[in-house]
């Protein structure tokens, strides 16, 4: 088992490095293709609503058909869209490339349930160091992308290669050193159900990614979203009649509706939070009145160790649930911590160095919390759905993260200062950093409340008896 999370833990460092690959990218892949700051919001874009569309099928397929078989078809698919990417003789086929790395955002459920199949007692260690992995690996991604281009490779399109050719190389590991699940659910797949909670999605999130582009007041804005909206409540419906639903509501409602909301109001903090806190730290004093007037590079740094906190976190995550703290204590402490220092960036920024700190002790606390509390949605689910259930969870983070980047976005927009920068563009007004911050210390306090909420993951775990090869086949 230690030797199947090794192999699993390389694959999330070289997933991560990928994800954090892009970010110090976007300026020359603007340059390279002639397209405006507005058009390169759609390298993240497409992703995004890719992994929307395919984590949740992706994660089913896994509980039906293996989740190694899955991973595997996961990792092909990434690897070609690196390579679509990296090779792209225009933007649009840039962008084919990035929905082809959409599989990505699955390969945590398709590990989840691998881990908690090979060894239940333990997969609250492993998947702590799984997300560490990615972390790291995003952590080390923006660092190394941005120094091959500036003082190695210096070519953007070879850049890119690096991380195609590492996929590729993950094929194989999974191959031949990956293990594969015996438990399968014993379903069909529901492609009424997939097909429409992807249009669901897509709608929602296509609207709300690009409302601060067509406009929040926009009738095309609200028309997506709400086409989005109404395609979600026939989804609904459908799953409550088919026999076997794509995700079983009845469950949610019964194991994961408390995580899931967690994951959402956590996420929404986490992913919505790190842009304006960097340009918060690349603010210069003398212009803005406010800021901390960091570098380029000293800002991809802070971020880097913001994201170090984050391995801390999640490494050491299960251990404090197994120690020091029950596991709703591990998850009220980690939730508790980035509310903290959300305040202390509202009254004491300080200089960039205190900064540093306050965002160091949010990145602990977040680490804490996405280390532990996958590994209460993998013992609360079924044995025969980890990965939907694991998929649902990642899917939540993905959505809130959406809706509070665009909504913080507004929320900036709307709060401006009287002075301007140079060429007539308004600044926000630092009333604007702070309200965002306090949104975000009130989501991390609600979710430390709802962690006294859990149901313990021992009491919703239920025991597995072993499956033995024709079993195995019997039911795949």
């Amino acid at each position: 088992m230690a030797a199947a999370v090794g192999f699993l833990v390389v694959m999330e460092f070289a997933s991560g490095l990928l994800q954090g690959w892009f970010s110090p990218l976007l300026p020359t892949i603007g340059e390279q293709f002639a397209v405006s700051p507005a058009a390169l919001n759609w390298v993240s874009a497409m992703y995004l609503l890719g992994t929307a569309a395919c984590v949740p099928l992706i994660s089913k397929l896994g509980d039906l058909f293996g989740h190694k078989r899955l991973l595997l078809i996961a990792t092909a698919s990434v690897a070609l869209g690196s390579f679509v990417v990296a090779l792209a003789p225009s933007f649009g086929w840039l962008l084919v490339g990035r929905a082809l790395q959409a599989p990505l955002a699955a390969f945590l459920p398709l590990e989840f349930a691998i881990v908690r199949d090979r060894n239940a007692a333990s997969a609250g260690r492993s998947i702590g160091r799984l997300v560490g992995a990615v972390t790291l690996g995003g952590a080390v991604g923006g660092l190394l992308s941005g120094f091959l281009l500036d003082s190695v490779l210096r070519d953007v399109n070879a850049v890119l290669l690096v991380p195609a050719v590492l996929m590729t190389l993950c094929l194989p590991v999974v191959h031949f050193l990956v293990p594969e699940t015996t438990v399968r659910n014993r379903g069909t797949v529901d492609w009424a159900g997939a097909a429409l909670l992807t249009l669901g999605l897509l709608g929602v999130l296509g609207g709300i990614s690009n409302a601060n582009i067509w406009g929040w007041t926009d009738a095309l804005t609200w028309s997506v979203i709400a086409t989005g909206a109404a395609v979600l409540l026939a989804w609904v419906l459908v799953e409550r009649r088919v026999a076997h639903p794509l995700v079983d509501l009845d469950m949610i409602s019964r194991n994961m509706r408390v995580p899931l909301v967690m994951a959402m109001l956590f996420g929404a903090q986490l992913f919505g939070s790190q842009t304006p806190s960097a340009l918060f730290l690349r603010s210069e004093p003398s212009l803005n009145g406010y800021g901390l007037g960091a570098s380029a590079s000293a800002t991809g740094l802070i971020m880097a160790l913001f994201a170090f906190a984050m391995f801390l976190g999640a490494s050491t995550s299960d251990r404090l649930a197994r120690s020091a703290l029950t596991m709703s204590g591990t998850l009220a402490v980690g939730a508790t911590l980035p509310a903290v220092a959300y305040l202390l960036m509202i009254v004491a920024p300080g200089n960039a160095a205190l900064f540093t700190v306050w965002l160091s002790l949010s990145g602990l606390g977040g680490g804490i919390v996405v280390g532990a509390l996958p590994t209460v949605v993998v013992k609360l689910a079924p044995p025969d759905s980890v990965g939907i259930a694991s998929g649902l969870y990642n899917t939540s983070r993905t959505v809130a993260g959406a809706v509070s980047g665009a909504v913080f976005a507004l929320l900036m927009s709307s709060m401006v200062a009287p002075t301007v920068q140079a060429g007539g563009t308004p600044i926000t007004s630092v009333t604007g950093y702070h309200a965002v911050w306090s949104v975000c210390a009130v989501l991390s306090l609600l979710t430390a409340l709802l962690a006294w909420k859990l149901r313990s993951p021992s009491g919703g775990e239920r025991p597995t008896a072993p499956v033995d090869a024709d079993a195995a086949a019997t039911n795949s």
